[in-house]
């Protein structure tokens, strides 16, 4: 898939050069919310935890007492093109199928969050300050060079080198790059020196227990240790899924992969509960992300034991200093 994909980056990549050229000559110029914009974004194609620190970040504004929205392009949903209003902080109007599966998720997660999706982002950001939102959280936004962003992070991940949107030198735009915890000492000190210019912290990806299919209570991290599991999902990079089952103990027998964003129509489903039948597991595991389509009462796996992973990210307390002095002069 990576070789297939590798020739259509270099385009993309092309026209990332191009364009940002034309913004850095100002021939192209941002246009400016009419709320502060804090941009979430990477420079590769593809899952690098972009929704876990959106979330980890609506957590921390709400527990400062502000309130954030979010600004999402609804990626494969009904309202990708035109826009539409998931959620209003006190409602939820729509499915998956018309939002996309990632805002529909953090709608579930923030149920007083706005959540608005379609290409028009600074439309969506007018909206959510007519209904008295105070942050735009631009959700995979680095790219989106149209819209004037206060703040931007940006996730990296440098092993990810050949699929990407735009060059690594493009994160001299970035305010704040985060990397992962397990970067080997030289690799980070080599970030810090080329993009001096931003603040660099560390994460890792932690998981925070399991939750079974239309329920709230989540169990602990090593609820399933020693377990046979079958586990599937639909998401860029599954092996990260895989490896934090195996981290919490878990036996895998059967592991099937879907592509990232997938719907699992009904054919899917009878795929997944002929395996279960088959092989027995002890338990069915699968993301969150995916668990969201899957978990209407009337589906040919209400009888089946499926559990979904809650995972979050752990940040550096200076991490969220550096946000909060941030928005102070925002706010």
């Amino acid at each position: 898939m990576e070789v297939l994909l590798f020739i259509p980056s270099l385009f993309y990549q092309l026209g990332s050069r191009v364009k940002n050229l034309l913004y850095k000559w100002k021939i192209f110029r941002p246009e400016k919310a009419p709320l502060p914009v804090m941009s979430v974004g990477n420079i590769a194609f593809g899952g690098s935890e972009k929704t876990p620190l959106v979330m980890n970040l609506i957590s921390f504004l709400e527990k400062q007492g502000y309130k954030p929205a979010l600004i999402s392009r609804g990626y494969k949903g009904k309202w990708e093109r035109e826009g539409g209003l998931l959620s209003n902080g006190q409602r939820i109007f729509a499915t998956w199928k018309e939002s996309g599966d990632e805002p529909y998720m953090v709608a579930h997660n923030f149920p007083q969050t706005g959540i608005f999706t379609g290409k028009y982002r600074l439309h969506s950001c007018q909206k959510a300050k007519d209904l008295g939102f105070e942050i735009a959280i631009l959700d995979d936004g680095f790219q989106h060079r149209r819209l004037h962003r206060d703040l931007d992070i940006a996730l990296y991940h440098p092993e990810q080198n050949t699929l990407l949107r735009e060059p690594a030198s493009a994160l001299k735009r970035a305010h704040l790059i985060l990397v992962k915890k397990s970067l080997e000492p030289t690799v980070k000190n080599r970030i810090k020196k080329t993009f001096a210019k931003a603040d660099i912290f560390e994460y890792s990806v932690v998981n925070k227990g399991f939750r079974k299919l239309n329920s709230k209570e989540t169990l602990p991290v090593d609820a399933f240790c020693g377990q046979k599991a079958f586990a599937f999902c639909g998401i860029a990079h599954p092996e990260r899924f895989t490896a934090l089952l195996k981290r919490a103990g878990l036996e895998i027998i059967h592991f099937l992969k879907f592509p990232d964003h997938y719907p699992y129509p009904p054919s899917s489903l009878e795929k997944i509960a002929h395996q279960f039948s088959k092989i027995k597991p002890v338990k069915v595991i699968t993301t969150e992300k995916d668990a969201i389509k899957i978990r209407t009462g009337d589906n040919i796996l209400k009888n089946i034991p499926v559990y979904y992973l809650k995972i979050d990210l752990d940040l550096e307390e200076e991490f969220y200093q550096r946000i909060a002095s941030h928005l102070q002069n925002l706010i």
